[in-house]
Formats: structure tokens, C-alpha cells, sequence
């Protein structure tokens, strides 16, 4: 018999059957047909979940509930600025005050966000600001200095 593709075989005795395990007892090999008796694995069937932890408490468990609603996708961040601010830029000579003024002055850090001005000092001194937002009362003493806040 002449060697070709189609009739190699292995020499007898070179390969071993593997093992074949979960049989049952009956099989040669005294093993359960279940493989590990009777636990959660044991099922062919049987798949864990990936979160599932073996007992111990789980992740979802162990983390605080959070309360409350944040929306911060939406929340807008201000540049706040005093009306003591105005007064100093007013001592300097200032009467016409925008963001770039006030970056200048190095009042604001950021030209990116928008700027918000508080009243917490009277003004004594009239000025002209253009700003985000204003409250009441910072537009109430600015005007009452004789100044105006314009709204952008």
C-alpha cells in the first residue's frame, strides 16, 4: 500500500481517547451525570449572569442611593462680578465696562463664560457695564449712581 493524503493515519498506540466525564455512573469512570452534583453550575443549561457576585452583597447594593435631581447638563456657569468691582474700575477711570475690560483687569479668568453681576457695595460713581444678568438690586444701584446696565 502506497502513501498518499487520503489514507495517513496515526501509529497505533501514539493517540489517547481523552476522557469522557459526565456519563453518568455507569461509565467506566465512576463520575455524576450532573457534573457537580447539585449546584448552580451543575446544569448545562445553566448560565450565571456576569454581575452575579457568589453571595456576596452585590455592587448595586453595596453604592448609596443618590438623591435628588441634577440637571447639570443644562446649568449654566457664570463669571460673577460685585458692584465693589465697578467701583474700583470707576476709581481707575473706567466708565464704559465690558467683558474685555473686565478680562483686562483681571476681574474674570474666563472669556468663555458668561458674566453675572451682584450687588453687595453701593456705587457711588456713574458707569456703563454690559453684562449676562444682572439681579434687581445690582440694577437698582447702578442706575441710582446714574449708570446703566445693558443686557447682552
Amino acid at each position: 500500500m502506497t502513501l498518499s493524503t487520503n489514507n495517513l493515519k496515526p501509529n497505533a498506540g501514539s493517540r489517547k481517547r481523552s476522557l469522557k466525564v459526565g456519563r453518568g455512573n455507569g461509565s467506566w469512570k465512576w463520575t455524576y451525570s450532573w457534573r457537580w452534583c447539585n449546584w448552580q453550575n451543575c446544569r448545562s443549561w445553566w448560565w450565571v449572569p456576569s454581575w452575579f457576585e457568589w453571595g456576596q452583597t452585590p455592587l448595586f447594593r453595596r453604592m448609596p442611593k443618590l438623591k435628588g435631581f441634577s440637571n447639570k447638563v443644562f446649568m449654566k456657569n457664570y463669571n460673577v462680578i460685585n458692584l465693589k468691582d465697578l467701583e474700583k474700575l470707576a476709581e481707575k477711570g473706567i466708565t464704559e465696562i465690558t467683558t474685555e475690560i473686565l478680562l483686562e483687569n483681571r476681574i474674570i479668568r474666563k472669556k468663555t463664560l458668561e458674566v453675572k453681576l451682584l450687588a453687595d457695595w453701593k456705587v457711588t460713581k456713574s458707569v456703563n457695564i454690559k453684562v449676562s444678568k444682572a439681579t434687581k438690586s445690582a440694577v437698582e444701584a447702578v442706575e441710582k449712581a446714574w449708570g446703566k446696565v445693558e443686557l447682552i
